[in-house]
């Protein structure tokens, strides 16, 4: 792996870990701060907030410098904010500390998935992005289980601190391993912002909000899910959780590899209807221990070899607006997370059991596949329109 793209990785391990490690430390921090986990809960919601207000907003403000003084200025407001959250004093002081921790997650993944497709050779420009994600994957593995076990054994707030670590290091490593690229070619913000009266981005955004919202449909309740469903002992699912996270990291690098050969939208339709066909799957499967740990490590795998695919379609459908384009994925990424918890959590209060949120998931992957399938429609059309205007 070449060093700039190393350094990608490396903040994106410090940005997964930061967002999945406070679903396994929720517990620790309501205890500590003397509320409910529901109201802890609203950390998680403030730092997805954060992420869907500030790709645009970090873009409008930096997208006219070079992208390695952008990197390292979004990972250094990640690391402040990261710093402040480990010395909280209350709930409404980490509440403001986890919203402005996200505000750069979606920039930094936006202009670093411009960033790794300029640093690829050609036709290899997914397989590059793949391995910017590839940090985040491998935080589900290492990182988030780490950051429970310190946060459950011995304080919360060490999670934060390991975590305002990795933010140094990643600026280290952006300082002297990342390439002094020259700043995209930008005809400002507000032009840029005329993407947006296009439709293919619309139907993109559309599509990872509600594709995405079918793995975290069936990921926010996994737990319950193995234990309740599955028979397995409370203590299991953090090793559960790490066999997820090895197959979102291997599927995070086949993503890329479909996406450079096949393109990124038919491999992104070909992922969610397989995606679909497994959330299904499951609702049988869940009821056996070795099939539900197989059907983990699947769907993990599935729901991440869609990141590479997905951003590279967004980027390709935004010339000129690329780093802006890439980082309202991003957010979509997040609204998709909170669609798909809120949406798999409505059969759970009506009393169903634990494999309606999969059925929840499997509608929505399956939606997501159908968007697909408009979006290649779409561009047949201009392809059409594009052969009559030259003829």
């Amino acid at each position: 792996m070449k060093k700039g793209l190393l350094s990608l990785a490396i903040g994106g391990f410090g940005i997964g870990m930061t967002e999945f490690v406070m679903m396994g430390i929720l517990p620790d921090i309501a205890s500590s701060l003397d509320i409910s986990i529901p109201v802890a809960g609203h950390f998680i919601s403030a730092y997805a907030l954060g992420v869907v207000i500030g790709a645009p907003l970090m873009i409008a403000i930096a997208g006219k410098y070079p992208p390695k003084r952008i990197l390292m200025a979004l990972m250094a407001f990640f690391t402040v904010g990261n710093a402040l959250s480990a010395f909280a004093p209350d709930y409404h002081y980490l509440l403001a500390t986890r919203f402005l921790s996200g505000l750069p997650h979606g920039a930094f993944f936006g202009v670093g998935a411009v960033v790794a497709g300029r640093l690829a050779t050609e036709g290899r420009q997914a397989r590059a992005v793949s391995l910017m994600f590839a940090g985040l994957t491998i935080a589900n593995i290492i990182g988030v289980p780490l950051g429970t076990y310190i946060g459950h054994h011995l304080n919360w707030r060490f999670t934060f601190m390991i975590v305002t670590g990795i933010g140094i290091i990643t600026l280290l490593a952006l300082r002297f391993w990342l390439p002094n690229l020259q700043a995209s070619p930008s005809s400002g913000f507000l032009k840029e912002l005329k993407l947006f009266t296009r439709l293919k981005p619309w139907l993109i955004i559309l599509l990872t909000t509600i594709g995405t919202g079918g793995f975290f449909a069936w990921y926010s309740y996994i737990a319950p899910l193995l234990t309740e469903v599955a028979g397995f002992s409370s203590n299991s699912i953090t090793y559960l959780l790490i066999i997820a996270g090895v197959g979102m990291t291997l599927g995070n690098i086949t993503g890329g590899r479909l996406a450079d050969r096949f393109s990124p939208i038919n491999a992104t339709s070909g992922l969610l209807l397989c995606m679909s066909l497994a959330l299904m799957t499951l609702t049988m499967a869940a009821h056996y221990k070795i099939p539900a740990v197989i059907m983990t490590f699947v769907i993990g795998a599935l729901a991440f070899s869609i990141a590479a695919p997905i951003q590279m379609m967004m980027i390709r459908a935004a010339r000129g607006s690329e780093m802006l384009a890439s980082s309202i994925t991003q957010g979509a990424f997040n609204m998709g997370n909170a669609l798909g918890a809120y949406l798999g959590g409505i059969p759970l209060t009506r009393g169903f059991g634990y494999t309606a949120p999969d059925w929840v998931g499997a509608t929505l992957a399956f939606s997501g596949f159908v968007i697909a399938l408009a979006i290649i429609a779409v561009d047949r059309i201009s392809e059409r329109k594009l052969k009559t205007a030259g003829a």
